[in-house]
């Protein structure tokens, strides 16, 4: 029986759909994941290291060129409007208001793990096979150091409304302190990309960018709210069209595009509700495309060790760093423990910078798999370790308050609502 490509590719839909779904909420996961890291490890399960090696005959039936150029489209679309997304609600006002002590954090939480980070690398690098063909040494170096130091806003923001302490004081402190570092993460991406050959296009990228941005500003600005979010989108195809011509890739254009907008121009229910349609509705695309990329060929024990380094380098040097910042800042006990762990979330935007070094050709496929690996393990700790922790913290804040007579600060209230204090422009 002869099966179309449409057919195909609805079956692989449903599987992209239906498996993580089922696991998810079968085994009860939400204590520790929420649905979205289920379907990247199911990404991973799906693609040729596991599914193609168990059932290639299954593997090679259904995901055929054909479809997979289809699945492609819809992720690179998908992805594209997620990094627009958690560029219009970064927090650079809050940030700069409060700029010494989220500076310190941020810079502290950014620069330790980037370091451990490169010092992991630069053994690996002591071996063949990380280094993709269109990279040079200080680009992978750099590269799997900068992946080691990231954090996952998106992901931060729905772990801290698991935990109940998205608006409290302590949720947005951190989220001042991710937000910064995100800004610091796609500046040096732009500068691993940054193409000798092409400088003259992407100089002229930034130099158009400040007017264009100004201009989109003030036109957004002006238009009906429903009007925003068309002109919003054409402005986030537009910026990574370019961004992409001019050689820096066109996710630094997405992100770009959202960070000069401002929150504050859409509401927060409707920002919250698009977020969570991109997610629900085709990011799960992405993670398939994403386990698509994975490959074993230095051997499963070698990926899985160097997964493994990655991971020490990266959990210890966000607590490591913000343990530093605490000590500095005069913490109260527990808060840095629990800001390090959460900080050093990783997830989607680490397997976003990934997938960009992978398409530059500047880490390999095996490599591409080792940082996925340790995204998945870094952010599959987070919850497990923190949600006991906060429990704690939140006992102790409880019994100070009752003594000094005055509420908990942990379970306390924002003073803005958070849809509004992450604004990008």
């Amino acid at each position: 029986m002869h099966i179309t490509t449409t057919e195909l590719f609805l079956i692989a839909l449903l599987v992209i759909f239906t498996l993580p779904y089922l696991v998810w909420r079968l085994l009860g996961q939400r204590s520790w994941a929420p649905l979205v890291v289920v379907q990247i490890v199911g990404g991973i399960l799906l693609g040729p290291g596991v599914l193609g090696a168990a059932l290639p005959e299954v593997y090679t039936l259904v995901f055929t060129d054909k479809v997979i150029t289809a699945l492609n489209g819809i992720a690179w679309w998908a992805v594209m409007m997620f990094v627009w997304i958690a560029g219009i609600e970064l927090d650079l006002h809050e940030a700069w208001a409060k700029r010494r002590e989220t500076g310190t954090v941020a810079l502290l939480a950014l620069i330790v793990p980037l370091g451990l980070g490169a010092g992991a690398a630069a053994v690996l690098l002591a071996t063949d096979g990380w280094i993709g063909p269109g990279g040079a040494y200080w680009q992978v170096l750099l590269g799997i150091g900068m992946a080691c130091a990231v954090t996952a806003l998106p992901i931060l923001i729905l772990f801290m409304e698991n935990m109940d302490i998205l608006r409290s004081n302590l949720g947005q402190r951190i989220l001042r302190y991710a937000s910064l570092d995100d800004v610091a993460i796609w500046a040096v991406l732009a500068l691993i990309l940054l193409d000798w050959e092409r400088v003259t296009r992407q100089v002229g990228f930034l130099l158009v960018f400040i007017p264009a941005a100004l201009l989109a500003r003030r036109v957004i600005a002006a238009a009906g709210e429903r009007d925003r979010w068309i002109l919003g989108l054409i402005w986030l195809i537009a910026c990574g069209l370019a961004a992409d011509w001019a050689g820096l890739h066109y996710m630094v254009g997405a992100f770009l595009s959202g960070a000069v907008l401002d929150s504050r121009w859409y509401k927060l229910e409707h920002m919250d509700a698009f977020r969570g349609t991109v997610l629900m509705t085709v990011m799960p695309v992405f993670f398939l495309s994403t386990g698509l990329r994975t490959s074993w060929d230095m051997g499963g024990f070698g990926v899985l060790a160097a997964a493994g380094l990655l991971l020490v380098a990266s959990v210890s040097g966000k607590l490591i760093g913000v343990q530093i910042a605490g000590r500095l800042l005069r913490w109260e006990p527990g808060e840095a423990t629990i800001i390090g762990w959460l900080l050093q979330t990783k997830a989607l935007i680490m397997i976003i910078f990934a997938n960009i070094l992978l398409d530059k050709q500047i880490i390999t496929s095996t490599t591409f798999t080792a940082l996925l690996l340790m995204a998945v393990g870094s952010t599959m700790l987070t919850m497990p370790v923190v949600a006991p922790l906060l429990s704690r913290y939140r006992n102790i804040r409880s019994k100070t308050a009752e003594t000094a007579g005055v509420p908990a600060e942990a379970s306390a209230p924002a003073a803005r609502p958070v849809g509004a204090a992450q604004g990008g422009g």
